[in-house]
């Protein structure tokens, strides 16, 4: 029987990463005050970012290219060279910042890992540099039987992953702190979903839906406390199609 497999996504899942933009949006409220509040900075910031995600995907360069624009924007164009580099200069820092683990997540995936009860893939989006430069500073990539970075998490992608590695959907469980990107797609393709949430969320990942499906979906508030939902998960004792 193959294995049952669980994904991770990476960014609040296994290690900080929101936190780091929180701070970067303090530090631009500030560089943008003269021109305007912080609420209607933060209301643009957004919007612009919207409107650009389907040419510049996720990630801190896409961040800082939609904060500089949206500085010119509310600036009407006044906005300093000497500025604009200082933006650049945050988007630089972000990129630098050290990767900082979530409480548990090189425990749990060693011990998972090492017991070799399911296969480890980490599915994550954003920048494909980005997410690989922080996967290799984690110390953690050694526990993934793959690695999917994507630019986007929906149904069609988790679909054509679990087609890739051979996964039924039933033997799927997908671990991650939106439910937008990490849970919903997944349980609408027949998979099971642990939703562990971090203390941020971007409003784009924001939903109103909360899963209804008994037995496939799972709260937790720690990673520490997955090998207790894979114990109990009946999808690991199922046996694989056509086994």
């Amino acid at each position: 029987m193959t294995a049952p497999a669980i994904g991770f996504d990476a960014d609040d899942t296994l290690w900080h990463n929101e936190n780091i933009f929180a701070h970067v949006h303090t530090r631009y409220t500030a560089l943008l005050a003269r021109y305007h509040d912080a609420a209607t900075v933060e209301r643009t910031l957004f919007a612009t970012e919207m409107r650009n995600l389907d040419l510049y995907g996720y990630g801190v360069k896409s961040f800082t290219l939609s904060a500089i624009e949206t500085a010119i924007e509310l600036s009407g164009g006044q906005i300093g060279a000497a500025e604009i580099q200082h933006l650049i200069g945050l988007g630089r820092e972000m990129l630098a910042h050290p990767v900082e683990l979530l409480d548990g997540a090189a425990d749990v995936l060693a011990d998972l890992a090492a017991a070799g009860t399911h296969r480890l893939l980490l599915i994550t989006k954003g920048d494909l540099r980005d997410q690989q430069a922080k996967l290799a500073r984690s110390g953690l990539a050694s526990h993934f039987k793959a690695v999917e970075v994507v630019a986007e998490k929906d149904e069609a992608a988790y679909a054509a992953i679990l087609r890739r590695h051979g996964i039924a959907p039933e033997r799927f469980l997908m671990v991650g702190n939106s439910l937008k990107s990490d849970i919903l797609p997944v349980l609408a393709l027949g998979g099971s979903g642990v939703h562990i949430p971090y203390r941020l969320l971007w409003a784009h990942e924001r939903v109103a839906e909360i899963p209804q499906a008994p037995g496939r979906f799972f709260e937790l508030k720690t990673l520490r406390d997955l090998p207790e939902v894979l114990r109990a998960w009946p999808a690991a004792s199922r046996p694989a199609a056509g086994a």
